[in-house]
């Protein structure tokens, strides 16, 4: 039984280092990906939040401000 639970955590060892291993060889194509799409994303910013003139979501910019 003991022989079976150290094989277990000897098993556990061994993929935590080959799961560790693959990450880091993946992990520059993994930034790539990222900054690509947050390129993208910080591009749309101005699309998905820019003042609108019409529509629901129409606000004027110095309603705060009317003292």
């Amino acid at each position: 039984m003991i022989t079976l639970i150290v094989a277990g955590l000897g098993l556990l060892v061994l993929v935590a280092i080959v799961v560790g291993i693959v990450e880091a060889a993946q992990a520059p194509a993994w930034r790539r990906i990222a900054k690509e799409r947050r390129a993208r994303w910080e591009a749309r910013q101005p699309q998905l939040h820019g003042h609108a003139a019409y529509g629901p979501y129409a606000y004027d910019d110095e309603s705060w401000d009317d003292d």
